[in-house]
């Protein structure tokens, strides 16, 4: 990670769950004091809907989110859980990185989670402790992705039994084969950079790629036939 201060936001029901993220974040800074957090909660839908409109209107980014999926809905029905909460986030603040944690580990949840929102990590509660969550905040921060066991096995079953791109992932997988450059890319896709991005590590996901360079992802895409 770089030498910076990050903003964070933690959405979550419970203060001993926010206590414990933020005492893992304090950790981090304590490792490395060049590394520091500017930390706001929310407890519910409507606290963190009013912090992440703000942001968006003042055009100022929150750099990471920790998002609980079981959140109680908002006071008008609106958004009716942290799923419908992480679209907002990826619609208003499509640079945020997030971080979603449930205790849910069924594949139907886990699928649903990954197709809608597209998350940089993914916790499944009962996986976790203080050094995991430690690793998985590292990894996101420094543009990687972080799944906890449950979540890596599901995905490992998916790809193995419903591996599906779609023309966009085709396409980006030829464009990069080619060396276009990432500035020119939303010249060719009906993408923004962040949205490519984010295409990008998910593929990354699916070929089951831990590399930050696109080197082994297009290696995997070719010897399957993607490419």
């Amino acid at each position: 990670m770089e030498n910076r201060t990050y903003s964070v936001l933690i959405i979550d029901d419970h203060p001993m769950i926010t206590e414990v993220y933020k005492n893992v974040l304090h950790l981090i800074n304590e490792k490395n004091n060049q590394i520091n957090f500017n930390i706001e909660v929310a407890y519910n839908c409507d606290e963190a809907y009013f912090k992440i409109d703000k942001r968006a209107s003042d055009l100022k980014n929150i750099d990471l989110i920790f998002l609980d999926i079981s959140l109680p809905s908002s006071k008008d029905g609106k958004i009716i859980s942290g799923e419908d909460l992480g679209l907002k986030i990826n619609t208003l603040l499509p640079r945020s990185r997030i971080i979603i944690s449930t205790a849910y580990g069924n594949n139907y949840r886990i699928h649903s989670i990954l197709k809608n929102i597209n998350p940089d990590g993914f916790l499944i509660k009962s996986d976790i402790g203080h050094n995991e969550l430690e690793t998985a905040i590292k990894n996101v921060l420094s543009n990687s992705t972080y799944y906890s066991k449950t979540v890596a096995n599901q995905m490992r079953k998916e790809v193995s039994n419903n591996l599906l791109l779609d023309s966009i992932d085709r396409k980006l997988l030829y464009e990069l084969s080619i060396n276009t450059k990432m500035k020119d890319l939303p010249q060719v896709l009906p993408l923004s950079l962040a949205g490519i991005e984010k295409r990008k590590r998910n593929l990354k996901r699916t070929f089951d790629v831990k590399s930050i360079s696109d080197k082994e992802l297009l290696i995997k895409a070719k010897e399957m036939g993607f490419i």
